[in-house]
């Protein structure tokens, strides 16, 4: 089952002031950015975060799950209403992934 565009939007709302929070749509379901860093996913109208050390110190007992059928274990984030929480969790999360490398434009 796809996820909908509402509860991604809603995602991105809850996110808001972490930094510049955007969305892509991959795969029928939808990539999380942070700042252009790629952090987290929403499969099934569910919210996914990459695990880190950082994360992992920040929420010890966190759930963790496949977002998707073969793909590694992510940080399985049921609480959305804690905006405080998502936040800082978005903050420490980026902050330890390397920075996205710029696209090369392609040959005209």
């Amino acid at each position: 089952m796809a996820s909908s565009q509402e509860f991604v939007e809603f995602v991105a709302e809850q996110l808001a002031g972490a930094g510049d929070i955007t969305y892509r749509k991959m795969f029928g379901e939808y990539g999380i950015y942070c700042d252009g860093t790629f952090f987290a996913c929403v499969c099934d109208n569910q919210f996914f975060v990459k695990i880190t050390e950082p994360g992992k110190e920040f929420m010890p007992d966190g759930e963790t799950a496949p977002p998707y059928e073969g793909a590694r274990p992510y940080f399985l984030i049921d609480d959305l209403d804690d905006t405080e929480f998502l936040k800082e969790l978005t903050r420490i999360t980026c902050a330890a992934l390397p920075v996205p490398k710029p696209k090369k434009k392609g040959r005209k």
